[in-house]
């Protein structure tokens, strides 16, 4: 890098560090939620975080065959509380991320079903994360009168400037692990609680499987996830969840490539604290951990 590349780096993440610092002043503040909450009872060893994708299917399974939920703590994303199986591996911890859990959506049907769920089935303690940004106000404590669920709000804004400081913001519960999936923002609270190991499951992340643009100029992709049934199969239009409109091949390549930069973020954040993030989703698109496949 040039003298003059290093210059205009250092212009760019002062300006990014200002501006972070203003908006977490005026929208959001300096409280470490994630921290203040604790773990859930005493931490096991390592924690397996469950994704939603294809694989999951092979390996849910097999975990709950060898009992890993007995010796291991289980965070769990999205729309898993509708699983059956989901009373028999009784995570400790939950994370709602994406907008349509608690903006007005396509989706607000099934969202409104989620939470009567997760009031209904939770009878063990759980924390359930979600984002500190709610412009609409929503009341997750009316959407879940359960006394079991902890309801832990993370920090929304993300931190794009000089790798030290974002590293510290991390390490107290500041920084934002929104790079694009509900997997990642599980990751960072677990490295927050401490976790050394963290074992991860259903991140497939086929996310440019089907690609193509349709004879409407529409975006689409094939979208499986392990609950789906084979009327997944095909690409389907991609449009974004709120707003619902269409995605643009730009956009959505712009946002899947700041979701693999984030893998890369996590896995040297977790490599500053000592910590591994393990890959043990057969086929993932995932490159930035080491793999054990199951």
């Amino acid at each position: 890098m040039t003298a003059a590349e290093k210059l205009i780096a250092f212009i760019r993440n002062s300006f990014d560090t200002a501006l972070y610092f203003a908006v977490m002043a005026v929208k959001e503040n300096f409280r470490n939620y994630v921290g203040r909450a604790g773990t859930v009872g005493r931490p096991a060893q390592s924690m397996v975080i469950l994704g939603n994708g294809p694989s999951l299917a092979g390996d849910l399974p097999r975990l709950i065959e060898r009992r890993e939920y007995e010796t291991e703590d289980f965070l769990a994303v999205n729309f898993f509380a509708e699983d059956d199986r989901f009373e028999v591996v009784k995570p400790k911890y939950y994370v709602l991320s994406d907008p349509m859990f608690f903006r007005d959506s396509a989706c607000r049907d099934r969202v409104r079903a989620l939470y009567a769920t997760l009031a209904r089935k939770v009878a063990w303690p759980m924390n359930l994360y979600v984002q500190y940004y709610n412009p609409e106000g929503f009341d997750y404590r009316a959407a879940l009168p359960n006394s079991n669920i902890r309801i832990v709000r993370f920090h929304t804004q993300m931190y794009r400037g000089f790798r030290s400081l974002e590293f510290w913001l991390f390490r107290r519960g500041l920084g934002s692990a929104n790079f694009g999936t509900v997997v990642q923002v599980g990751e960072y609270v677990a490295l927050l609680l401490g976790y050394k190991r963290i074992e991860l499951y259903g991140v497939d992340h086929t996310l440019l499987d089907g690609l193509c643009v349709d004879d409407g100029n529409r975006l689409c992709r094939i979208d499986r996830h392990y609950y789906d049934g084979a009327e997944a199969a095909a690409p389907q239009p991609i449009y974004k969840k709120v707003p619902h409109v269409p995605y643009t091949m730009a956009d959505y390549l712009a946002e899947v490539a700041e979701l693999f930069r984030g893998h890369e973020v996590l896995r040297d954040y977790a490599a500053a604290l000592g910590a591994r993030i393990v890959n043990r989703t057969r086929g993932s698109m995932i490159d930035a951990y080491e793999r054990n496949p199951e």
